[in-house]
């Protein structure tokens, strides 16, 4: 998929409105308009690549900096104590919705195991 047809990609260039919480040189993190908890971000990299199949094309820091900002955004919005559940959906059969990768961080209430 080309950039400039992806939501994500739009979103990040503001083309299309969002509710945004964190951003940086390397990250996008926006409230996902769909929540499944009362804190339901969506953390996506800048730079598009389409799943986690594709890590590679990521940089050692563009990776890194989307891990270490889990904590910090779960220690900002009050999720650190009682924790949180972190999600990157990879493919169609898995639950990917849109085709650039992105990884959920939800929190605020108490989760059940799922499969």
């Amino acid at each position: 998929m080309t950039d400039d047809k992806c939501l994500f990609c739009r979103i990040i260039k503001g083309e299309i409105p969002s509710d945004k919480v964190y951003e940086d040189e390397h990250i996008f993190v926006f409230k996902d308009i769909n929540p499944k908890a009362p804190v339901h971000f969506l953390i996506v990299p800048k730079q598009h690549i389409d799943s986690s199949n594709e890590f590679k094309q990521l940089k050692k820091d563009q990776l890194a900096r989307l891990l270490t900002v889990i904590p910090e955004l779960a220690e900002k919005h009050g999720l650190a104590d009682s924790g949180y559940r972190t999600i990157i959906n990879c493919g169609s059969d898995a639950g990917q919705e849109v085709q650039h990768l992105h990884v959920h961080l939800l929190g605020g209430k108490k989760f059940t195991f799922f499969a």
